[in-house]
């Protein structure tokens, strides 16, 4: 086992934590379990977490920072609230390489929510990412490109539930997914309804 900085067993200990989760669910995977994939005693996994529940909670908060982190650097270039608005939509990070497993976790960890602490840190983890996606919509709005007729809030509600309905179904590899014959694409028909794009 090498010995490495709190810091950085807690994040080594938090990846291993989110591929054993998505393979194994919360239920089903063990402190034992994880400390074998991560090369350390259970002991180590205790120094930096108090319990399974605790580790599990610890990844939906950096889940929550990662996804919030991703969009800004996404619309960092953007031009104009329109085309913030344009990449927000295209950057589901249930669909990326890195984030496909994590968002994983996060849909599991739904079923979970019988555990208060667990529901405590997936409303924590909606609200962040509805708070920011209805930020965007505001600047939007604003500035005249997207319709004041339904609020930001309600608006962002509908994006959260379709990229959460998109990043469930894509990986299942179902033909056709999310376009159609001539081959427009859900983001594309989005992009039409709230920005007029043709």
């Amino acid at each position: 086992m090498t010995r490495l900085p709190a810091a950085q067993r807690r994040q080594q200990l938090l990846d291993t934590a989110a591929k054993l989760f998505a393979e194994r669910g919360y239920a089903g995977a063990t402190t034992a379990e994880l400390a074998r994939a991560a090369g350390v005693t259970e002991p180590i996994i205790y120094r930096h977490f108090a319990s399974k529940r605790d580790l599990f909670v610890a990844l939906v908060d950096r889940t929550s920072k990662e996804t919030l982190s991703l969009w800004q650097d996404r619309l960092a270039d953007a031009v104009d609230p329109a085309e913030s608005l344009r990449l927000l939509i295209g950057a589901n990070p249930m669909i990326t390489t890195k984030g496909r497993g994590v968002y994983r976790v996060i849909v599991q960890a739904m079923t979970e929510i019988h555990d208060e602490e667990i529901l405590k840190a997936i409303k924590q983890h909606v609200a962040l990412l509805h708070e920011f996606v209805s930020q965007q919509i505001v600047a939007a709005q604003d500035e005249g490109v997207v319709s004041k007729r339904f609020s930001p809030e309600i608006t962002a509600w509908l994006l959260l539930h379709l990229g959460l309905g998109y990043g469930i179904l894509a990986p299942v590899g179902i033909p056709g997914h999310g376009r159609d014959s001539s081959g427009m694409r859900v983001r594309e028909v989005i992009e039409q309804l709230m920005l007029g794009v043709n």
